[in-house]
């Protein structure tokens, strides 16, 4: 039994990487009464929901779109635990509207669910079966992960509350945990469907990053009722940035620290003591910094390399089993408003074979657009993010880095001008990130963006879990479950609080 001044005294915990999983762990525990200290490498906080400013105009880095806003969601609950306003936001609506190739009319996922349900009937016919029973096995997942499960579970007490999320309804999912998406349109009698399985590849492949035929089903249950009521999508005013700036604003409210431009190099486990190696970016000075608990919000794979030696055999040889995760390239546009045509919505896909040999086929475009007042451009301006999903060994080949970009950006320029009233005019700014730009300004390996991969083998139980096998060392973000986007590692960041806050009262 510890002494009553040392039960006032919480462990320290020293947060790796400022995207929206680590701020949000850091806020939590800040807000519960650890000592917090946050250490990134870049600039700005927020990794891969962070923004950028050029000639007036605000890019998104990565996330365009945020889950959870709602209220009873996540962000909400996190929110209100902290004691910080929700970001002003307002609906997607259509959530995307999607362009299959050589179709002018988009299949538009609307949020309102019988509208959606209109809308896919008459877009898939003879599929409705097929929707009805995702539809079911969302709303069973749903009620079990609002009842916080911790998957995949390392201990008795992570069972425990595993346990007490089961219901009845829950174990109906269950024969399905190892199905895919692919499995259910073949028991549907849809495998054929070459229409309805191009529109599923898509549209997973942005929650997933996989394919239909890859994809987790009870995943991608979830993943496909996200964008309707009572959930839905959130377009942020201002920019992604405000979700860090509030939970920074939080963890510095309550004695938190957050030191950008400091990287850490390496992670040592010596007992009780989790220590750490930092780089001041700006001074070049090397230090070590020592910890209760170490929560790192880095990949799956950077948190290996972390690790080095001291990565358990085992765990260091799952990582370097898995399928190369994805990577993106992003073109950034400025444009004068006339650029938009009448009635556009915030996000579309669009799906584009091409013949080139290099570049890989087919390829699809993800667009976010402004809107007016937004934040994100001046007045009668906008701006045009579009991404897609590229091979990392592209990037890190022997193709010349400068002309490659250049391919990459004129091809997409030249796919969203389908669409868009892009010319000399209109175009005001134009601007690219490669996977070699995310891996410098965000440090994560190869610029992987997304997770692991929601495949059978990496979703829930299957997953990596917060509970590293190395004691007191976390880890969060979209390598764990729930998977990817801010929603995904908020959830994750919360795991591994209650985590902590059950371990820390084991001490005392």
């Amino acid at each position: 039994m510890l002494s009553k001044s040392k039960q006032k005294i919480k462990p320290k915990i020293i947060v790796i990487g400022a995207g929206i999983g680590g701020l949000t762990a850091a806020a939590l525990l800040a807000k519960r009464g650890y000592e917090v200290v946050v250490y990134d490498l870049a600039i700005v906080a927020g990794g891969c929901a962070s923004t950028f400013k050029r000639r007036g105009f605000t890019f998104d880095v990565g996330a365009t779109q945020v889950a959870g806003l709602e209220s009873g969601g996540i962000h909400d609950r996190i929110f209100k635990e902290l004691e910080i306003e929700l970001p002003e936001a307002t609906d997607c609506d259509p959530a995307c509207a999607v362009f299959l190739p050589n179709e002018n009319e988009p299949i538009n996922v609307w949020r309102d669910r019988q509208k959606w349900k209109l809308e896919r009937q008459r877009q898939f016919p003879n599929s409705e079966p097929f929707w009805n029973f995702l539809e079911d096995l969302f709303w069973r997942s749903w009620r079990f992960q609002s009842r916080d499960p911790i998957l995949p579970p390392r201990n008795i007490w992570d069972a425990w509350q595993l346990v007490k999320a089961l219901r009845i309804d829950t174990l109906a999912t269950v024969p399905y945990t190892f199905s895919t998406v692919g499995d259910a349109l073949q028991g549907f009698g849809l495998a054929s469907d070459k229409r309805l399985r191009t529109f599923l590849d898509l549209q997973l492949k942005l929650y997933s990053q996989v394919n239909a035929e890859e994809t987790a089903l009870l995943y991608a249950a979830t993943a496909l009722a996200v964008s309707q009521t009572p959930l839905g999508l959130f377009h942020l005013k201002g920019s992604m940035q405000v979700l860090s700036d509030r939970l920074i604003e939080s963890i510095e409210r309550d004695g938190g620290k957050v030191l950008m431009q400091h990287q850490v190099t390496a992670i040592a486990d010596q007992g009780k003591s989790k220590k750490i190696k930092v780089k001041n970016l700006r001074s070049q000075e090397i230090f070590e910094d020592s910890a209760d608990h170490i929560v790192a919000n880095v990949t799956v794979n950077n948190f290996v390399q972390l690790l080095g030696d001291a990565a358990p055999k085992g765990y260091a040889k799952r990582v370097a089993n898995l399928k190369p995760a994805s990577v993106a390239f992003v073109v950034y546009l400025g444009v004068d408003r006339a650029a938009i045509p009448e009635g556009c919505p915030p996000h579309l896909q669009f799906l584009e074979a091409y013949e080139d040999s290099q570049i890989h086929k087919p390829h699809s475009l993800f667009v976010s657009v402004s809107k007016e007042g937004d934040g994100r451009a001046p007045d009668g301006k906008a701006t045009i993010i579009a991404s897609e999903f590229t091979d990392a060994a592209v990037w890190y080949g022997d193709q010349d880095y400068q002309e490659l970009k250049k391919r990459f950006t004129e091809r997409a320029i030249a796919q969203l001008s389908n669409y868009f009233h892009l010319n000399k005019e209109t175009i005001i700014h134009v601007e690219a990130a490669t996977p070699q730009t995310f891996e410098r300004y965000t440090g994560r390996d190869r610029g992987i963006v997304g997770g692991v991969g929601m495949r059978v083998s990496t979703f829930a139980p299957f997953g990596f879990a917060n509970r590293t096998p190395l004691k007191n060392i976390w880890l969060v973000g979209d390598s764990t479950h729930p998977g990817e986007g801010t929603a995904g590692v908020s959830y994750s960041a919360l795991t591994v609080v209650r985590q902590i806050e059950q371990s820390s009262r084991k001490l005392i």
